[in-house]
């Protein structure tokens, strides 16, 4: 019970104050609801401007995105495959997709891609892959 009463004491001492969140909580929804993404159409050209020189196959030999990654982006199917971390997308949930991490400010684990950034993706294209994974990751 003393101990207790000691502890209490040092509580606020233990909680050092970190400041502010750097960015937003990640939520799972889908920010327009009216508007359904297509992969087509929204997502697949964010990856063929963005990622095609690391998670495209080359005739050329192979490039460092897949070599080190595993990782293809140049079609739905080989994206739905996953990488070396096993499913990068789990559809309907973006915050627990390696992908929309790795795309954003603070991915949990390695760099932020496009490892050739910045430029990094626009915050419009991150919004998109958000939304796209959240509406369930249609082959659309």
């Amino acid at each position: 019970m003393v101990l207790a009463g000691v502890l209490g004491g040092c509580i606020d001492y233990l909680e050092p104050d970190v400041g502010p969140p750097t960015a937003p909580r990640c939520v799972n929804d889908d920010s327009d609801t009216s508007k359904t993404v297509s992969f087509s159409v929204d997502i697949q050209p964010i990856f063929f401007n963005k990622c095609r020189f690391c998670h495209y196959p080359s005739t050329t030999g192979v490039p460092i995105g897949i070599a080190t990654s595993h990782l293809d982006l140049s079609s739905y199917q080989a994206l739905r495959a996953g990488g070396n971390a096993g499913a990068e997308i789990v559809a309907g949930m973006p915050c627990a997709s390696i992908l929309f991490q790795k795309v954003g400010p603070g991915p949990p684990f390695g760099s932020r891609m496009p490892l050739s950034g910045p430029p990094f993706l626009d915050d419009a294209s991150i919004q998109l892959i958000h939304d796209w994974i959240a509406e369930g990751t249609l082959a659309n």
